[in-house]
């Protein structure tokens, strides 16, 4: 199958999926890494009514904080800070 035929078949004639191709859904938060869906709202995503659909994809935007929880960021904000460890 080559690359186009692929493409092919996300497209679809609904409302378009927020899916990004990128399937993993981290351990952690429970959220697909690529669109922020959970697996449950990916497996039911055609069932949704198109009003449904519209509202999770304003709403998924705002999940991309949870979605890869930081395991670590102290020396990145001291940094941003202007702390030194000095």
């Amino acid at each position: 199958m080559t690359k186009k035929e692929k493409d092919e078949v996300w497209k679809r004639k609904e409302i378009e999926s927020p899916c990004k191709n990128i399937c993993v859904i981290h351990p952690l938060s429970k959220l697909c890494i690529g669109c922020y869906r959970t697996a449950e709202e990916i497996r039911l995503w055609t069932s949704y009514s198109s009003k449904f659909r519209k509202s999770l994809l304003i709403e998924l935007p705002k999940r991309s904080e949870i979605a890869i929880p930081k395991k670590r960021r102290g020396r990145i904000v001291k940094l941003s800070r202007g702390i030194t460890d000095k």
